[in-house]
């Protein structure tokens, strides 16, 4: 069962990283990026993205064991940081997007206002 986002901190994982890894993998890549004992499971939500960057790997704690989800677009492909400088925060709001495949980039248009009353 998946978590409700709104309590959960989220953390992308910059770079590319070999899918073919499972729950044990993963966990062990974190162990290796935060340290032995210094990965913040509780209330968190990891994100992997493969080199081909049309698919993901999420990887949660529930306090009773791991899940992992795995997403794969049939078309397209994610717009996922490389490097730490490319991260930027991501809101609850844009990890439902970029579960269910939309950008988490939301492109709008602002159009000029011209003052004025108009009949």
């Amino acid at each position: 069962m998946f978590p409700n986002i709104q309590e959960l901190n989220i953390y992308i994982i910059c770079g590319k990283t070999d899918l073919r890894k499972g729950i044990d993998g993963l966990a062990a890549s974190l162990r290796e990026l935060y340290g032995e004992d210094e990965v913040p499971y509780d209330h968190s939500l990891f994100l992997f993205c493969g080199s081909q960057r049309d698919r993901f790997k999420a990887l949660y704690w529930d306090r009773s064991g791991f899940v992992l989800y795995y997403k794969r677009y049939e078309n397209g492909h994610l717009q996922w940081p490389r490097t730490r400088s490319e991260v930027q925060h991501l809101s609850h709001y844009q990890l439902k997007r970029l579960i269910t495949g939309l950008s988490i980039q939301e492109r709008r248009t602002i159009h000029d206002f011209k003052p004025g009353y108009t009949n």
